[in-house]
């Protein structure tokens, strides 16, 4: 598997009809480990286990939960009864599975491999492999009467590219640039917006948070990297809300009353021209099989549609994953090649329907900032401003 960087240099003012172009490839895995990585999500899909505690008058306990769990004992099946999506604990002793209170991340299984020598860090994996020739390429402008080469795969195909720092977007999406707190008052004005995802998601809610200085935020007590956590500004008439997925959640203890999925919560939003709903849902799912992450997907898909359908004015935005770093233990955990699969997941599932997507893991490709699960303020500010230019499209855009 290989990803190529692609960045854009800036125009030399005396050369108006072409600019160049800078490429660097860069190996993330040999096709070995990509059939290493394959069979550990099939064998060890539990490789990442989770916690519940129960407690019952003076009793506490502590089980093993995950999506499936070894026949070892008896279980507690805490299936979601609207979307299906499911869940085990394993059972206390002498404890009804009424008395779940809290769920937590409890580990990593270690000694996955016998193949250490394909995740070598710096050898062959996330390494740049060097031009043998020129790094650059001159572009030229289109020729009158060229005909225009298409490509037969759309994962080939760019989202955009970066040019003096900013993302220009490709496909007829015109990228505003929000630079100043007025100008995202001024768009999210009379909105509300509901955030839904993991930690890269709620990213973009602090993002937020920090750039309009009128936005309060509520302190309800939620632990931060759950919420729910809203935040108001009452002249301007704009709400913002994050809300994480539900499990699998590799976190802090959850109470599991605040264990909420996006298509239960997507059910309960009216909808509408002044509704905003944006997920992003990922990093927790690269360590399981690709179909359980389907599933999630499909169940979010059927609740977007009855939200389209109820109300076909909601703008609805989809935050994909990105690349990042990781040892050998991160490798078998949040591969890019895992998070490449559910990306292709991604936007299969969701093509065809009223839906915008901004497109992480290009964005984060491109930029000359390292790979970062949670990528850094440039790379933000950049996909918030996407993000915006689907609320509030530029006038000729």
């Amino acid at each position: 598997m290989c990803q190529i960087h692609i960045i854009y240099t800036s125009v030399r003012p005396k050369f108006q009809n072409f600019d160049y172009l800078s490429y660097q490839v860069t190996l993330v895995h040999p096709s070995e480990a990509v059939t290493e990585l394959r069979r550990v999500n099939i064998e060890e899909p539990d490789r990442i286990y989770f916690k519940s505690q129960f407690r019952s008058s003076l009793l506490t306990r502590t089980t093993t939960c995950n999506v499936c769990l070894r026949p070892t004992q008896p279980v507690c099946n805490y299936t979601d009864l609207r979307t299906g999506e499911p869940w085990f604990c394993y059972k206390p002793a002498n404890m009804s599975c009424d008395t779940r209170i809290t769920n937590y991340n409890g580990g990593y299984k270690a000694s996955l491999t016998t193949m250490e020598k394909l995740f070598q860090s710096r050898v062959n994996m996330k390494v740049s492999i060097p031009a043998s020739g020129p790094s650059c390429v001159t572009v030229l402008p289109k020729q009158k009467g060229q005909s225009e080469v298409s490509s037969s795969s759309v994962e080939s195909e760019p989202s955009g590219y970066y040019y003096q720092g900013v993302w220009r977007a490709l496909g007829g999406t015109t990228v505003h640039q929000f630079n100043t707190s007025s100008a995202i008052t001024q768009c999210l004005k009379g909105k509300l917006v509901h955030m839904y995802g993991d930690s890269t998601m709620r990213q973009w809610f602090e993002y937020l948070n920090a750039a309009l200085p009128d936005l309060k935020e509520f302190n309800l007590h939620s632990p931060k990297s759950i919420g729910p956590l809203p935040a108001l500004d009452y002249a301007n008439n704009i709400f913002v809300r994050y809300r994480t997925h539900g499990p699998p959640l590799r976190t802090v203890s959850v109470p599991s009353l605040e264990l909420h999925y996006i298509a239960n919560e997507l059910d309960n939003v009216v909808g509408g021209s002044n509704t905003v709903v944006v997920f992003g849902i990922w990093a927790h799912f690269d360590n399981f099989p690709i179909g359980f992450y389907i599933r999630r997907l499909m169940s979010i898909r059927s609740a977007v549609v009855r939200l389209l359908s109820r109300a076909p004015g909601t703008v609805v935005v989809i935050r994909t994953g990105n690349p990042k770093p990781y040892t050998i233990l991160g490798a078998f955990v949040n591969s890019d090649w895992y998070t490449f699969q559910r990306l292709k997941a991604l936007k299969a599932i969701f093509k065809g329907l009223n839906v915008h997507l901004v497109d992480a893991w290009e964005m984060v490709l491109a930029h000359h900032l390292p790979h970062l699960m949670h990528p850094q303020p440039p790379i933000i500010k950049n996909m918030i401003n996407v993000f915006l230019s689907y609320i509030c499209p530029p006038k000729g855009g």
